[in-house]
């Protein structure tokens, strides 16, 4: 929904007669910016610190319609949910952080895995996002939208941040901007420590760092930037429904308690715009990263080995290069013309397997491999004003993604490319200063595991097997508009069809996603914000998607594709020093399996904050976490398992549950 709420700068009287940035939710609704569909828009930090979320992925679901959930710890990659995909981890959803991409291909535990528990909330400012495949710089996995944190360039003040919550929640941010030279050395990090409701403890240790020197002036802008993230959790996955219901387990015991993980993520990375006149302006940006995870699973408990157990290790260890540029010039012509080019590059060197373990040990190994990547990307873009009313984007983007797979099974071994060429087209015309309608048709795609276009034996059994296409494309055509006819208001609607070639599907039992057949999904999106006055804001948003999969006969259903998604909010800024904000998300049912049946239950959850500002240098907040104490599921799945003393695996349900009703208390200085 392209909705954004405005900052604007009044003249304010303060001690030092300068102005204050203050943020106004209902003096200015009016339609602005340029956005290419309905389904876009931006996220300010104002915004972002007033929503109560329990962890980092929530950041996300300001994109409308869009849900995070967790089913294996803390500590590894959520799981989202989007316009009817179950997107694992990231595989149809693009993420970045100031340039940097932060999906992982050919990764260990799925397809595109976005982990973004190493971005430190108190220093994004703004959160962009952008649904549907209709954007030139938009490339692997940006099929069902994707989204982008930017982090401030500086700190205006130096901050402090304490919280302390139930269940051994502690975490402890501290960051300062200095002056240094033309510009400013930004140095941060956050500790984060947290046991959880488990009957095994999670014991989740997670730290932070960031080092950014930032300069900015009339004819250029650049900084360099340097984060640092580890983490080490235990993890309770998923549980079978039938052992909560014999009272074998309790809703948030384990049947294996050794499974967990680490994870380290650090990098490099460097940002440059110069505006070279005052039509042209040129953007460069490079990054440089080494990752690692080990994490161990078993969803199975004793379904394939009744003796030493069906737990596993899938490690991935990459270093990443790359780089982007672009090009934007506007034309003085008769008829107003922008033309946008550019070019991007990114190279993975993965060290990626999966062991046997029992206990974290490993005693066999599936498969250890080394992938060699690289994706070469150009995309050009031109946009027309015709008239005040009509203009056009048009675009055409080249992708060429080459591999070499070096299998510790010779056989499994190979190298190959694809290139894809997908073009873009998009027409906005306003037929009222305060009604935009648009119409989109576009070409994207996902990148499939490097290893699964080159496999030709199965590792565990054996037996033959073919390799997947190298690039999945993704059709799509939407329609849609937003509006603010109504005062203080705006609205976005739009409608949707996307058809992939390839669906890649979560497998619960493997822990891991798997392409398999086409897909056709079609939907509908209603958002809006309502701001009765310059202090509160309403917002809320409903869908509605049907996700089925092509040519495979009457058991078309995508297992875990949610059908409906709705969320409403309530946001206090700075009423006699009180702040906060309460909000209500539903994640409606799914199919478990490729049958209608069974199906997942709905999942309610409602979370507040309130925050006192003492003084403009010291402030105090509540969080109440899951404020009906719902004893929802966090997430489902369907599929076979065996308990000790089971003569044989059992279809049934698996469930992580939310996280029970508690309370987190956090003291901000800035000094």
């Amino acid at each position: 929904m392209a909705l954004v709420i405005s900052s604007h700068t009044y003249a304010a009287e303060a001690e030092n007669d300068a102005p204050q940035e203050i943020l106004v939710f209902g003096s200015d609704f009016d339609l602005r910016g340029t956005p290419v569909t309905a389904a876009e828009g931006i996220i300010y930090d104002t915004q972002l610190e007033l929503r109560p979320v329990s962890r980092t992925a929530e950041l996300l679901e300001f994109v409308p319609g869009l849900i995070a959930t967790q089913h294996s710890g803390e500590g590894k990659a959520n799981q989202y949910f989007v316009r009817g995909f179950n997107l694992d981890h990231g595989t149809d959803f693009a993420l970045r952080l100031d340039d940097m991409p932060i999906n992982m291909p050919s990764h260990g535990h799925g397809q595109g895995y976005a982990d973004i528990n190493f971005i430190i909330p108190e220093l994004v400012n703004q959160l962009t996002f952008r649904k549907g495949p209709y954007y030139a710089d938009g490339g692997d996995f940006a099929t069902a939208g994707s989204a982008e944190f930017s982090y401030a360039d500086s700190l205006e003040q130096g901050l402090l941040n304490l919280t302390l919550g139930e269940n051994n929640y502690q975490r402890l941010f501290l960051g300062e901007s200095v002056d240094l030279f033309a510009g400013q050395l930004t140095l941060a990090g956050a500790v984060t420590q947290y046991e959880g409701p488990w009957d095994r403890d999670q014991d989740l240790d997670s730290r932070q760092a960031l080092v950014k020197y930032h300069e900015a002036s009339a004819a250029r802008e650049w900084s360099l930037t340097g984060m640092s993230y580890l983490n080490d959790w235990d993890s309770s996955d998923q549980i079978p429904l039938r052992a909560v219901e014999n009272g074998t387990l309790s809703r948030f015991g384990n049947v294996d308690p050794t499974v967990g993980g680490q994870s380290r993520r650090n990098s490099l990375s460097f940002e440059w715009q110069e505006n070279l006149s005052a039509d042209d302006q040129w953007n460069f940006s490079a990054y440089l990263m080494d990752y690692t995870l080990d994490l161990y699973s078993n969803f199975t408990y004793f379904a394939n080995d009744p003796v030493r157990g069906d737990q596993f290790q899938q490690a991935d260890d990459r270093r990443v290069a790359g780089f982007e540029t672009e090009y934007r010039r506007t034309l003085q012509t008769e008829i107003p013309t922008e033309i946008t080019v550019g070019f991007q590059n990114r190279y993975d060197d993965i060290d990626v397997g999966l062991y046997l373990t029992e206990q974290r040990a490993i005693y066999d190994t599936v498969r250890a491999d080394n992938v060699e990547q690289t994706l070469n990307s150009l995309y050009a873009s031109v946009q027309h004003q015709w008239t005040d009313r009509l203009r056009s984007v048009t675009s055409l983007r080249a992708d060429h993604y080459s591999f070499d797979v070096a299998a510790g099974i010779a056989a499994n071994s190979g190298s190959g490319d694809d290139t894809l060429i997908s073009p873009k087209l998009n027409l906005i015309y306003s037929p009222l200063p305060k009604l935009e309608t648009f119409l989109s048709a576009g070409q994207g795609f996902h990148s499939n595991d490097a290893r699964g276009t080159v496999i030709s034996i199965d590792p565990v059994s054996g037996d033959p097997i073919d390799g997947v296409d190298p690039l999945a494309t993704a059709r799509s055509y939407e329609a849609g508009f937003r509006t603010s006819l109504i005062p203080k208001t705006q609205i976005a609607v739009t409608a949707f069809n996307m058809r992939l070639s390839s669906e890649l599907i979560y497998v619960g039992d493997a822990g891991n996603t798997e392409a398999v057949a086409p897909s056709e999904r079609t939907g509908i999106e209603i958002s809006g914000l309502y701001s009765p006055t310059r202090w509160l804001l309403f917002d809320a948003d409903v869908s509605h998607t049907k996700a089925r999969l092509r040519g495979v006969g009457a058991d078309d259903y995508i297992g875990n594709a949610p059908e409906r998604t709705a969320s409403l909010g309530m946001i206090i800024d700075d009423l006699d020093n009180w702040s906060g904000g309460i909000r209500l998300r539903y994640l409606g049912e799914a199919p478990l399996s490729e049958a209608r049946r069974p199906r997942s239950e709905a999942t309610f959850l409602m979370n507040a904050q309130t925050t006192y500002q003492f003084s403009p240098s010291l402030s105090v907040s509540l969080e109440l976490l899951n404020v009906l104490d719902s004893d929802d599921q966090d997430i489902t799945y369907f599929y076979e398992s065996q308990l000790p003393g089971e003569a044989a695996p059992v279809e049934d349900i698996h469930f992580h549950p939310v996280e029970p009703r508690s309370v987190r208390v956090s003291l901000q200085a800035r000094f």
